[in-house]
Protein backbone atom coordinates (compact mmCIF):
# COMPACT_ATOMS: atom_id res chain seq x y z
CA UNK A 1 0.00 0.00 0.00
CA UNK A 2 1.18 3.50 -0.84
CA UNK A 3 1.93 6.28 1.61
CA UNK A 4 -1.26 8.26 0.95
CA UNK A 5 -3.41 5.15 1.24
CA UNK A 6 -1.78 4.26 4.58
CA UNK A 7 -2.28 7.82 5.83
CA UNK A 8 -6.00 7.81 4.92
CA UNK A 9 -6.42 4.30 6.39
CA UNK A 10 -4.77 5.35 9.66
CA UNK A 11 -6.95 8.45 9.92
CA UNK A 12 -10.09 6.42 9.15
CA UNK A 13 -9.14 3.80 11.77
CA UNK A 14 -8.62 6.54 14.35
CA UNK A 15 -11.98 8.08 13.43
CA UNK A 16 -13.80 4.73 13.64
CA UNK A 17 -12.26 4.20 17.09
CA UNK A 18 -13.89 7.39 18.37
CA UNK A 19 -17.41 5.94 18.03
CA UNK A 20 -18.91 3.57 20.58
CA UNK A 21 -21.67 2.47 18.21
CA UNK A 22 -20.71 1.36 14.71
CA UNK A 23 -22.76 0.08 11.78
CA UNK A 24 -22.71 -3.67 11.19
CA UNK A 25 -22.76 -3.09 7.43
CA UNK A 26 -21.64 -0.17 5.27
CA UNK A 27 -23.18 -0.07 1.79
CA UNK A 28 -21.72 1.90 -1.09
CA UNK A 29 -23.04 3.00 -4.44
CA UNK A 30 -20.38 2.78 -7.16
CA UNK A 31 -20.70 5.49 -9.83
CA UNK A 32 -19.73 8.93 -8.51
CA UNK A 33 -19.54 7.49 -5.00
CA UNK A 34 -16.56 5.12 -5.03
CA UNK A 35 -15.27 6.10 -8.47
CA UNK A 36 -15.59 9.29 -10.54
CA UNK A 37 -17.40 7.94 -13.60
CA UNK A 38 -20.35 5.89 -14.88
CA UNK A 39 -18.95 2.44 -15.52
CA UNK A 40 -21.29 1.95 -18.49
CA UNK A 41 -19.38 4.74 -20.26
CA UNK A 42 -16.12 2.79 -20.07
CA UNK A 43 -14.82 -0.49 -21.42
CA UNK A 44 -13.86 -3.50 -19.31
CA UNK A 45 -10.38 -3.15 -20.79
CA UNK A 46 -9.81 0.22 -19.10
CA UNK A 47 -8.12 0.55 -15.72
CA UNK A 48 -10.46 2.31 -13.28
CA UNK A 49 -9.51 4.29 -10.21
CA UNK A 50 -11.27 5.21 -6.99
CA UNK A 51 -11.71 8.65 -5.51
CA UNK A 52 -8.53 9.43 -3.50
CA UNK A 53 -9.74 8.37 0.01
CA UNK A 54 -11.79 5.32 -0.96
CA UNK A 55 -9.13 2.59 -0.74
CA UNK A 56 -7.94 3.72 2.69
CA UNK A 57 -11.53 3.86 3.98
CA UNK A 58 -12.37 0.39 2.63
CA UNK A 59 -9.29 -1.13 4.28
CA UNK A 60 -10.00 0.69 7.56
CA UNK A 61 -13.56 -0.66 7.65
CA UNK A 62 -12.30 -4.16 6.82
CA UNK A 63 -9.60 -4.02 9.50
CA UNK A 64 -12.25 -2.99 12.06
CA UNK A 65 -14.46 -5.96 11.15
CA UNK A 66 -17.18 -3.82 9.59
CA UNK A 67 -18.79 -5.67 6.73
CA UNK A 68 -19.37 -3.91 3.40
CA UNK A 69 -21.73 -4.24 0.44
CA UNK A 70 -22.45 -2.60 -2.90
CA UNK A 71 -25.82 -1.29 -4.13
CA UNK A 72 -25.62 0.03 -7.67
CA UNK A 73 -28.24 0.68 -10.34
CA UNK A 74 -25.63 0.30 -13.08
CA UNK A 75 -26.98 -1.26 -16.28
CA UNK A 76 -23.56 -2.91 -16.80
CA UNK A 77 -22.89 -5.20 -13.81
CA UNK A 78 -20.24 -7.05 -15.83
CA UNK A 79 -18.15 -3.87 -16.17
CA UNK A 80 -18.74 -2.90 -12.52
CA UNK A 81 -17.60 -6.33 -11.32
CA UNK A 82 -14.60 -6.28 -13.66
CA UNK A 83 -13.58 -2.91 -12.20
CA UNK A 84 -13.97 -4.16 -8.61
CA UNK A 85 -11.75 -7.11 -9.56
CA UNK A 86 -9.13 -4.85 -11.17
CA UNK A 87 -9.10 -2.67 -8.05
CA UNK A 88 -8.62 -5.79 -5.87
CA UNK A 89 -11.60 -5.11 -3.62
CA UNK A 90 -14.25 -7.53 -4.90
CA UNK A 91 -13.68 -9.94 -2.01
CA UNK A 92 -14.25 -7.18 0.57
CA UNK A 93 -18.00 -7.07 -0.12
CA UNK A 94 -20.34 -9.55 1.54
CA UNK A 95 -23.08 -8.62 -0.92
CA UNK A 96 -23.09 -6.95 -4.32
CA UNK A 97 -26.41 -5.94 -5.77
CA UNK A 98 -25.63 -4.38 -9.14
CA UNK A 99 -28.61 -4.14 -11.47
CA UNK A 100 -30.67 -1.52 -13.23
CA UNK A 101 -33.80 -0.60 -11.32
CA UNK A 102 -36.45 2.07 -10.98
CA UNK A 103 -36.92 1.49 -7.26
CA UNK A 104 -34.26 3.92 -6.00
CA UNK A 105 -32.34 1.01 -4.50
CA UNK A 106 -35.06 -0.34 -2.21
CA UNK A 107 -34.92 -3.71 -4.04
CA UNK A 108 -31.13 -3.68 -3.70
CA UNK A 109 -31.43 -3.18 0.06
CA UNK A 110 -34.08 -5.87 0.49
CA UNK A 111 -31.69 -8.33 -1.16
CA UNK A 112 -28.70 -7.11 0.86
CA UNK A 113 -30.74 -7.45 4.06
CA UNK A 114 -31.77 -11.00 3.11
CA UNK A 115 -28.18 -12.03 2.28
CA UNK A 116 -26.48 -10.34 5.23
CA UNK A 117 -29.26 -10.67 7.84
CA UNK A 118 -28.29 -7.19 9.06
CA UNK A 119 -31.28 -5.05 10.10
CA UNK A 120 -31.69 -1.83 8.11
CA UNK A 121 -31.19 0.28 11.25
CA UNK A 122 -27.70 -1.22 11.60
CA UNK A 123 -26.61 -0.18 8.09
CA UNK A 124 -24.85 2.94 6.82
CA UNK A 125 -25.22 3.90 3.14
CA UNK A 126 -23.31 6.29 0.88
CA UNK A 127 -24.69 7.46 -2.49
CA UNK A 128 -24.47 10.47 -4.79
CA UNK A 129 -28.19 10.62 -5.67
CA UNK A 130 -30.65 12.31 -3.35
CA UNK A 131 -33.59 10.15 -4.52
CA UNK A 132 -31.72 7.00 -3.42
CA UNK A 133 -30.80 8.58 -0.08
CA UNK A 134 -34.45 9.49 0.61
CA UNK A 135 -35.85 6.09 -0.40
CA UNK A 136 -33.29 4.08 1.56
CA UNK A 137 -33.54 6.38 4.61
CA UNK A 138 -37.27 5.62 4.69
CA UNK A 139 -36.32 1.96 5.18
CA UNK A 140 -34.45 2.89 8.38
CA UNK A 141 -30.93 2.95 6.91
CA UNK A 142 -28.66 5.85 7.93
CA UNK A 143 -27.89 7.40 4.54
CA UNK A 144 -25.30 9.99 3.51
CA UNK A 145 -25.35 12.02 0.29
CA UNK A 146 -21.85 12.44 -1.14
CA UNK A 147 -21.10 15.34 -3.45
CA UNK A 148 -17.63 14.39 -4.59
CA UNK A 149 -17.23 10.74 -3.74
CA UNK A 150 -16.64 9.01 -0.42
CA UNK A 151 -13.91 10.72 1.58
CA UNK A 152 -12.91 11.06 5.23
CA UNK A 153 -15.40 13.91 5.73
CA UNK A 154 -18.25 11.77 4.43
CA UNK A 155 -17.15 8.88 6.64
CA UNK A 156 -17.11 11.16 9.71
CA UNK A 157 -20.56 12.50 8.80
CA UNK A 158 -21.88 8.97 8.30
CA UNK A 159 -20.52 7.59 11.56
CA UNK A 160 -21.77 10.64 13.48
CA UNK A 161 -25.26 10.41 12.01
CA UNK A 162 -25.34 6.63 12.56
CA UNK A 163 -24.33 7.12 16.19
CA UNK A 164 -27.00 9.82 16.68
CA UNK A 165 -29.67 7.60 15.08
CA UNK A 166 -28.65 4.68 17.32
CA UNK A 167 -28.83 6.92 20.40
CA UNK A 168 -32.33 8.05 19.39
CA UNK A 169 -33.46 4.43 18.95
CA UNK A 170 -32.05 3.49 22.37
CA UNK A 171 -33.68 6.50 24.05
CA UNK A 172 -37.02 5.61 22.48
CA UNK A 173 -36.67 2.02 23.71
CA UNK A 174 -35.91 3.28 27.23
CA UNK A 175 -38.93 5.64 27.15
CA UNK A 176 -41.15 2.82 25.99
CA UNK A 177 -39.84 0.45 28.68
CA UNK A 178 -40.31 3.10 31.38
CA UNK A 179 -43.81 3.92 30.15
CA UNK A 180 -44.74 0.25 29.86
CA UNK A 181 -43.32 -0.56 33.30
CA UNK A 182 -45.28 2.33 34.89
CA UNK A 183 -48.48 1.14 33.21
CA UNK A 184 -47.87 -2.44 34.33
CA UNK A 185 -47.16 -1.27 37.89
CA UNK A 186 -50.28 0.92 38.02
CA UNK A 187 -52.39 -1.90 36.55
CA UNK A 188 -51.06 -4.28 39.17
CA UNK A 189 -51.76 -1.72 41.94
CA UNK A 190 -55.31 -1.23 40.64
CA UNK A 191 -55.92 -4.98 40.73
CA UNK A 192 -54.88 -5.24 44.39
Amino acid sequence: MGGELEKVKAEAIQMIGMFAVLPKLVVFDLDYTLWPFYCECLSKREMPSFYPHVNGILYALKDNGIRMAVASRSPTPDIANAFLDKLNVNSMFVAKEIFSSRTHKTDHFQRIHTQSEVPFKEMLFFDDEDRNIKAVSNMGVTSILVGNGVNLGALREGLTKFSQNSDTIEKNKQRWKTKFTKRSSSSAAEQE
